[in-house]
Order: structure tokens, then C-alpha cells, then sequence
């Protein structure tokens, strides 16, 4: 499926040269511009409904072929539902303020400068990513919005699917009058071009991996590009002894078992000595008819016959499925310093009506999203106004947390004046 690539190297430095020439016009387009591609790309996937099912079913055929997990099946397909979201999505997107240009910040200086800051696109966004097809739409309207040149490179299971959206999306850009080469999906499933991506610093600004923990650990290891990344959401709910007894139990089930297989999943419960003989025994029943196995600590075992034993090792994992590993603390000093220390700075909640415990959990947890009396679910872009999301970063640069259009974009310094000039 490599279409006639048989230099990666050449191949990849041209799709690097291309991606920069055409930064620069997306870069200076006006939201009217931006706006005009992301309609024409709504529209363009509208009509190519049977052009792209009938790529998706032979990404589908292969898929079963090769004896893929449902799961994976089910992410992969692009029926009418799929392509009705991804339509909607690119609204979503168009209605989202351009945060290109904006200038804040701005103030008079003793030496009658102004000085303020303007939000400007990173450059060329290079994006790797698994399995999902819509993934293609999604991270090419995030980065056509924030005025992004983007480099994709999707998973092999998905090649035929996202060649049929990269269709629409050229299509899109020619109708808008922006080059075409604002978005390019790589046209190779050989893996030497995301090693020859990773070190294209010379056209590439930063380089975002979606997916698996083995691909998010080779990006990190090769790429002599900037990373926004997270490897692991070890994500934490700590029941403090002044939490309603209700709410605790709602929060952890819902933060366990809405979803499993997502990085804003519970997968380590830590629950106050002093509240646990009220809210354990009655999760540990709320989680067996979900069907989620405890690993517990010797004081969780105590109360909960059916725990299994947890080891050091459950303490650091993250099980995207139905287990959870549950330990008793004495208090907030203790649920703190495990998180600290076995957490992924990813998201981690505590359950408490003590404002002040609120105020030290909030102010002492070193993660990307920090929560009081909420699910840890709610870790997401979109829940929290930004429309989309391009991933959820645990860095600390550039971005932190779920990264929309803001995370995808830089300051630059600006400053105005009146013929002022300096003497030192």
C-alpha cells in the first residue's frame, strides 16, 4: 500500500517542504478563509458517503481477516452515524473563535512603548495516530482552524478510509482556495516514514502521537521534534471521611464505568479510614454487577472479602477494562502523597464537603486536571468548552491538559510605538 513511494526519505523531506510553503498561507488566512474549507469539507464528506463506505469496507474486510478485536471493528467502521458526527464536528470546529491574532496583554511602558502579545500558529503539525478514521477530520479541521499546516499519518488497519477523507479534504482546500498541501496524509503505510517524520525539524514544529503506549514511547524516544503527548492516565478518586456518602459512591462508579477503555478512566480508588466501612462495601457490590474486579490492600481486603490482593505494580497501572485497585489511607496528607507518587499527572478527583482539604488537593496535586465532587470522566476537550481536542497532554510545555485550538497555537511579543527610540 505504499502507492508508488520508494524513496521514504525523498518522499517525506518533499511532503516536509510542501507542509511549510503552505504554513505560510494558512498561517496569514482570514477565519472567513478557514471557514470556507471547513464547510466545503463538511459538504464534500456528505457527498462522498458511498465513496467512503466502500473504502472503509475494504479497511473492514482486511480487518477481520486478520482476526481484529470487535472493539477495534467497531472504532473503525465509518457508517452513516460516524460520517453524521464528523460532519458535525467540523461545525463545531467553524463556530469556535479563531484564536489566531488575538492580542492581549497590551500595556504602556514608562518609555511610552506598548507592549502586548499576539496568538500565532505553531507552523507545521505533524500527527500520528491509530484505528480511528474520523481522527483524520478531527486533527485537520483543529489544525486548519488554528492556522496549521498538518502532516497525518493514520494507522495501517484504516489506509483505504482515511485516503477517501484525504480526497475530501483536498477537494475542500482547492474549493477554498487554500493550497492543497495544507493537509497531507501520508501516502505510505511503511513505518521507516513516521522514523523519517520524527526528524524532520528542519519543516516540522511539534509532533503529536495518538495511540498506543508502545507508539507514544517510540515518538518520544526518536523524535527530534517537540512531543505533546501522554503515555499512561493513571487517574485517581480520593473519598475523603467528610464526603456525602452518596456522592462518593456515584463519582467512583461513574469515573470507573462509563467508559474503560479512556485515558480520564478510575483506575486507583483511595478511600479515607474514617468514611470506608460506609461507602466500601457498598461500591464493592456496585462494582461487582458491573462486572469490575477490586485489587485491594490488606485493610480493603478486610472489608471486602471478594478484593484481590494488590500488589506495588497495581498501584502504577493503568487497565483501560474492568479492574480497579483500591487502598485505604489515613487521611489527605496520605491520598496525596500516593498520588504524587503512583499517579500519571493525568486527572485525579477528590470527593469532600471540607473546603479547606478541597483547597490543599486542588492546590498540592501535581496532574494535568485536578477535580472536586466530579467524575473524572469529565477530563475532557469538549466538556470543558473547547470544542475538540487534539489529545490530552501530561507535559508541562508546551500544553497541559486536553490541547484544543489555544494548545495549538504559540504568543509572539508585539510592540507598538511613536518614534520612540532607546538610550541606555
Amino acid at each position: 500500500m505504499n502507492k508508488g513511494v520508494t524513496d521514504i526519505k525523498s518522499y517525506m523531506t518533499q511532503v516536509g517542504r510542501d507542509a511549510r510553503s503552505a504554513s505560510r498561507a494558512i498561517g496569514a488566512a482570514h477565519t472567513s478563509a478557514k471557514s470556507a474549507v471547513l464547510l466545503a469539507l463538511a459538504d464534500a464528506l456528505d457527498r462522498a458517503r458511498p465513496a467512503l463506505q466502500a473504502a472503509n469496507a475494504k479497511d473492514l474486510q482486511a480487518a477481520g481477516e486478520t482476526g481484529v478485536d470487535q472493539p477495534l471493528i467497531d472504532r473503525l467502521s465509518l457508517d452513516d452515524r460516524a460520517i453524521d458526527r464528523m460532519i458535525e464536528g467540523l461545525h463545531q470546529v467553524d463556530k469556535l473563535p479563531d484564536p489566531v491574532g488575538e492580542i492581549t496583554d497590551l500595556v504602556f511602558r514608562p518609555t511610552g512603548i506598548q507592549v502586548g502579545r499576539m496568538r500565532v500558529p505553531l507552523g507545521v503539525i505533524g500527527i500520528i495516530y491509530e484505528s480511528r478514521p474520523n481522527v483524520t477530520v478531527e486533527a485537520a479541521s483543529l489544525c486548519l482552524k488554528s492556522g496549521n499546516a498538518c502532516i497525518l499519518r493514520g494507522g495501517s488497519e484504516a489506509f483505504h478510509s482515511n485516503r477517501a477523507i484525504a480526497d475530501c479534504i483536498i477537494e475542500a482546500l482547492g474549493r477554498a482556495g487554500l493550497p492543497q498541501t495544507t493537509v497531507q496524509l501520508l501516502n505510505t503505510t511503511d513505518r521507516a516514514a513516521v522514523g523519517e517524520l520524527l526528524k524532520l525539524d528542519a519543516y516540522v514544529d511539534v509532533i503529536v502521537p495518538r495511540g498506543g503506549k508502545g507508539l507514544i514511547e517510540r515518538v518520544s524516544r526518536e523524535s527530534s521534534i517537540p512531543v505533546i503527548k501522554h503515555l499512561d492516565g493513571v487517574c485517581h478518586v480520593f473519598i475523603d471521611d467528610a464526603a456525602d456518602a452518596d456522592m462518593a459512591i456515584a463519582i467512583a462508579v461513574n469515573s470507573k464505568t462509563e467508559k474503560y477503555a479512556v485515558c480520564n478512566a478510575l483506575e486507583t480508588l483511595l478511600v479515607a479510614e474514617g468514611i470506608a466501612t460506609s461507602v466500601l462495601p457498598v461500591l464493592a457490590e456496585r462494582f461487582a454487577e458491573a462486572g469490575v474486579v477490586l485489587r485491594g490492600c490488606e485493610k480493603t481486603r478486610a472489608l471486602v472479602g471478594a478484593a484481590e490482593p494488590a500488589t506495588e505494580a497495581d498501584w502504577y497501572a493503568e487497565y483501560l477494562g474492568p479492574i480497579l485497585a483500591v487502598r485505604i489511607v489515613p487521611g489527605l496528607d496520605e491520598a496525596i502523597a500516593h498520588i504524587n507518587t503512583y499517579g500519571s499527572q493525568h486527572t485525579d478527583a477528590i470527593v469532600s464537603n471540607d473546603y479547606g482539604r478541597t483547597r490543599r488537593f486542588v492546590a498540592e496535586v501535581d496532574s494535568a486536571s485536578v477535580m472536586v465532587n466530579v467524575s473524572t470522566q469529565f477530563a475532557d476537550g469538549f466538556e470543558y468548552g473547547l470544542g475538540a481536542e487534539i489529545g490530552i497532554s501530561t507535559d508541562k510545555l508546551h500544553a497541559r491538559g486536553p490541547v484544543g485550538l489555544e494548545g495549538l497555537t504559540t504568543q509572539k511579543f508585539v510592540v507598538y510605538g511613536a518614534g520612540e527610540i532607546r538610550h541606555r
